[in-house]
């Protein structure tokens, strides 16, 4: 297997930077890009000085998606290596206990689309243009459906599987794949500005937020409404929220423990 890896990180005050850099090819998500992306995310979740993190790319593409040198006259235990960690980077993005943002400065197709949705913020420069196109080349985007499904629902999710057209800005913000476009210019800017407003809060009150949020979604009412008012009951109880709570009452700013 091919073994390009173009994956760094970097970290400034409370935010966690995960580049990819190969700007030459697009940015392809190659098995050893994933892996290495998916230890930098892991990376983070142990650094308690990271509350925020930011995915971003180098080049006209955020990401073509996976790497189809590595795809061709492989067996199918290469392949489901392939899609595992794929899986396993995915996963990771919703495991680690920051708020990761996707920062889409351009194109993100297929696999490169699926982490744009997986993101739990995105927001994007206006000329950046997103689709799933693997119908186009006889290998349906499967694993990307999974996110994409979930972001814009069925019927949105389904036309833009069956028939690999791109959707520009304006139309994912519409759809709800990303959060909001922004000129090209100001793209840093914003993603910067919204780490530092997230980062700004408690961590651990962070931390708990994301792991409720996806622990209820997909529950009925009544089970998300149970296990909800039981994480809440315990989050009331932390240090940072008993501090919270006292310095609102206080009137004055709160002194976060984590």
């Amino acid at each position: 297997m091919t073994n390009s890896t173009a994956a760094s990180a970097t970290v400034d005050g409370s935010t966690g930077f995960l580049t990819l850099d190969d700007a030459d090819r697009r940015n392809p998500l190659s098995l050893t890009t994933m892996r290495a992306a998916t230890g930098i995310l892991r990376d983070f979740d142990r650094d308690p000085a990271v509350r925020v993190v930011v995915i971003r790319a180098h080049g006209p593409a955020f990401s073509a998606g996976h790497d189809l040198s590595e795809m061709v006259e492989r067996t199918v235990e290469d392949e489901r290596t392939i899609f595992s960690a794929c899986t396993d980077l995915m996963t990771t993005v919703h495991d680690i206990r920051q708020p990761v943002i996707a920062q889409v400065q351009g194109m993100a197709l297929a696999a490169g689309c699926q982490l744009v949705a997986t993101c739990d913020l995105a927001i994007a420069a206006d000329t950046a243009r997103f689709s799933t196109p693997g119908v186009r080349i006889g290998l349906f985007c499967s694993t990307p459906m999974v996110a994409l499904s979930r972001a814009v629902g069925r019927k949105r999710a389904m036309q833009m599987l069956l028939t690999g057209d791109m959707i520009d800005a304006a139309t994912a913000v519409d759809w709800g794949l990303i959060n909001d476009s922004v000129p090209a210019a100001d793209l840093e800017a914003t993603v910067a500005a919204l780490a530092a407003r997230i980062g700004a809060f408690s961590g651990d009150t962070l931390a708990i937020g994301k792991r409720a949020f996806y622990d209820q979604i997909d529950r009925t009412e009544p089970d998300a409404y149970a296990e909800m008012s039981e994480v809440m009951a315990t989050n009331a109880v932390t240090d940072d929220a008993q501090e919270g709570m006292s310095a609102f009452l206080a009137k004055r700013d709160p002194v976060w423990r984590s």
